[in-house]
């Protein structure tokens, strides 16, 4: 028993410290418990967080939440609150909770905060604000609106099991609603002072952005490309089929620049499997009915090349816009030095020798699109060249000649697919109602959706979704989880329950109300909730027995202690998840979920014998 609790007091003091990873902290203490002897290695003592449904949950919901940023999806969505929000700071708070809150009372607390996190962050940034402001009380929201109904969070289904195991009448769906939109609304209005004087920390990500490089499509505005882009359509009876770019001799002849080649795989009906695929325009590369075509040059032009080839001028409100899901743009900066001084552009050949085009040059603050092969590069000149990202990745290598302006491949990064936006959705909404009307298990449903954004094209490749998973927080609640355990095996958990039985049996029913609450409360602090409520709820019942009065009011004390508890980032999932995302250390926790925990305790200690009378 003590070297458990040396243990455990000496993980607290990691945690609280900050000096060590909080993962590497959860993982020694599982190390000691181990060598100490406390818990088996050869049964599934030690390990049993790692093969917890929650944290498979966590792992899957990660990769979901990553299609959903990856896709647009969260920008998409949060553009749309922020017209709700306006440019009010105040607004935009609320809205995201009340949000959360609707979603969380019909999906997984974890489940919501995993499909809210790339929103909010969406959101933060558009309104030039720090997520950390949003992020904390997203996951503090998802907790409470999980008292909404039976299946917002897994303490509520621990209690209500051990309702049915005594003999008495199972909770309804929408028992907890009055329970969850106290918490709610009280939660909102203690957590908004709060937020702004803790968590309104300098440094958002938001001016981070805006100090990097300049934006693609700031780029393409910049140079002019987008005023001179047309999109032409390859139709299915046009001459151009099967002819390579450079047979039909469109700079010579139309003086016409083919910057794209764009064509659909997979299907322009079929979203699920739908693949846009683009290509630069090498003078190799073949038309294919369908292809879009995309070209710099004047209208009259234009028209000129389609008509001799049959093909099809799109003219509609997106032509002057170009996507980078393939190719990319940057700009390069010509050293003094650079070997390649007053030579052409023709001369350098930068299309055979690096794959990339050249779309524009700057030279002393004026632009040049025109006639670009035979201009002569001169010192300070700026080209912006296109090409795949990792062609103008590849460019790097020739540093003593040119700087590439910005990271090329990180650029890459950034970029959404959001043609598979619709994609994302479809499996985001299949999964939630799948958990909400129980179709199947709710890790069924997580592994289910988390495969099927990676099977049809949500990512770019399987190590993208791989980097989604943010591993600090699953160690940090897989090698906690086994801490549960180490407690009731050496006798602490049984000793408090039987200490708390004992001294406040004779008191009245408010009083034990409170202790339960409280108790349950601070044991979330060092262990998951859920296995909080499976300790606590059989002891709540034996009070509620031993006293003559009703265990609705004392299990929901057990449930409201366990999913409330937000002075610790690993008591609950939903503060795990937040917490790289939005860095906050453990001082934050305690600075805004410790008061927000106490208040709510003391109003819900009040309001569950009104509710639920004794």
């Amino acid at each position: 028993m003590i070297e458990t609790l040396v243990i455990l007091l000496l993980t607290m003091v990691f945690f609280i410290s900050g000096k060590i990873r909080s993962d590497i902290v959860a993982l020694c203490a599982l190390a000691l418990l181990i060598i100490l002897g406390i818990l088996e290695p050869t049964s599934k003592e030690a390990f049993s967080g790692f093969s917890s449904t929650a944290v498979i949950m966590m792992v899957g919901l990660f990769v979901v939440g990553g299609a959903i940023f990856q896709t647009g999806l969260a920008k998409m969505i949060s553009s749309r609150l922020m017209r709700l929000a306006g440019n009010s700071e105040t607004r935009l708070f609320i809205l995201v909770m009340a949000v959360t809150s609707l979603m969380g009372a019909f999906v997984s607390n974890t489940g919501t905060v995993a499909i809210m996190i790339p929103i909010v962050v969406s959101m933060a940034m558009s309104a030039k604000m720090n997520p950390s402001r949003l992020l904390m009380p997203l996951a503090f929201a998802s907790s409470m609106s999980g008292m909404m109904t039976l299946i917002g969070t897994p303490p509520n289904l621990v209690i209500n099991e051990e309702l049915i195991k005594s003999g008495h009448e199972g909770l309804g769906f929408f028992t907890f609603l009055p329970v969850g939109l106290i918490c709610a609304f009280t939660g909102t209005l203690i957590l908004l002072p709060l937020s702004k004087k803790y968590l309104s920390k300098a440094g958002s990500l938001s001016s981070q952005s805006a100090s990097s490089a300049k934006s693609l499509k700031t780029l393409i505005k910049e140079y002019g490309i987008s005023g001179n882009l047309h999109k032409v359509l390859v139709s299915p009876k046009s001459i151009a089929i099967g002819k390579r770019i450079g047979e039909l001799n469109i700079r010579e002849v139309y003086s016409l620049n083919i910057i794209e080649v764009r064509r659909t795989e997979g299907g322009q009906r079929n979203f699920l499997t739908k693949t846009v695929v683009q290509q630069s325009a090498d003078s190799s590369t073949m038309l294919h009915a369908d292809d879009m075509l995309y070209i710099s040059g004047t209208e009259e032009q234009v028209k000129k090349f389609a008509a001799d080839y049959g093909l099809g001028v799109i003219a509609d409100s997106e032509s002057n816009s170009l996507d980078f899901y393939d190719i990319g743009v940057a700009e390069i900066v010509f050293m003094p030095s650079s070997s390649v001084i007053n030579k052409t552009i023709k001369e350098v050949q930068f299309r055979s020798r690096y794959n990339v085009s050249i779309l524009g040059i700057c030279r002393k603050g004026e632009y040049i699109r025109q006639g670009l092969a035979n201009e002569t590069i001169h010192t300070g000149d700026v080209l912006l060249v296109q090409g795949t990202w990792s062609n103008i990745a590849n460019l790097e290598k020739e540093s003593t000649e040119w700087i590439v302006m910005g990271r090329p491949l990180e650029e890459a990064a950034k970029v959404t697919l959001d043609y598979k936006a619709p994609v994302a959705a479809v499996i985001m909404i299949g999964m939630i109602a799948a958990m909400a009307f129980n179709i199947v298990a709710p890790v069924t449903a997580v592994i289910i959706a988390g495969l099927l954004t990676v099977l049809t094209g949500c990512f770019r490749n399987v190590e993208a979704a791989y980097k989604t998973i943010n591993w600090e927080s699953i160690m940090l609640i897989a090698a906690m989880i086994p801490m549960s355990t180490a407690l009731e095996k050496t006798g602490i958990s049984g000793w408090v329950s039987s200490s708390l039985e004992s001294s406040l049996g004779g008191f009245h029913p408010t009083v034990m109300l409170a202790a339960i609450y409280f108790a349950t409360s601070l044991l979330t602090m060092f262990i998951s909730n859920t296995a909080t409520a499976v300790l606590m709820a059989p002891i709540a019942m034996k009070c509620a027995i031993s006293i003559g009065v009703s265990p609705v009011p004392m299990l929901f004390a057990v449930t409201l202690g366990a999913s409330l508890c937000f002075a610790s980032p690993f008591s609950t999932p939903p503060n795990a998840l937040v917490k790289p995302a939005g860095q906050y250390t453990f001082s934050d926790y305690v600075k805004v979920g410790l008061p927000l925990q106490i208040i709510l305790g003391i109003v819900m200690i009040l309001v569950l014998p009104l509710l639920f009378p004794f």
